[in-house]
């Protein structure tokens, strides 16, 4: 059985910093794509990843490339979200997915859209306000 527990959410002012941690089990993080993807408050989740990392490497949004950064720790089996530079526009609630399956004509993609992940945290809440 997967299962993926989260933590690290709070409340920062602009400009502030969180990490948001992911640890798993039931699935090698070494072996699995873990994706983080956020749901702003009374919007949908959106359904491509903001941050992804899998043994195919990393990807990050626009919206967030050059402020985040992603890491896995394989001893610990979690990855983890650095979350610099905060704005009031990060806003949301962040959930993590991770699968073990790969896309792609080669078979080694990621999948970066939400619909694709089987396995899901509980979410944390990021709220960025002065």
């Amino acid at each position: 059985q997967v299962r993926l527990d989260e933590s690290g959410g709070g409340s920062v002012q602009p400009g502030g910093s969180l990490r948001l941690s992911c640890t798993i089990s039931g699935i090698k993080v070494n072996n699995a794509c873990v994706g983080w993807f956020r749901q702003a408050p009374g919007k949908k989740r959106e359904e491509f990843a903001i941050v992804m990392i899998g043994n195919d490497g990393t990807m990050y949004d626009d919206s967030v490339k050059g402020r985040f950064t992603v890491s896995r720790d394989i001893a610990e089996n979690a990855v983890y979200l650095q979350m610099d530079s905060l704005k009031p526009k990060d806003t949301a609630t962040y959930s993590c997915g991770a699968d073990s399956r790969r896309t792609g004509s080669d078979g080694t993609k990621c999948f970066t859209r939400d619909f694709m992940y089987q396995n899901w945290g509980q979410g944390n809440e990021v709220t960025v306000s002065s």
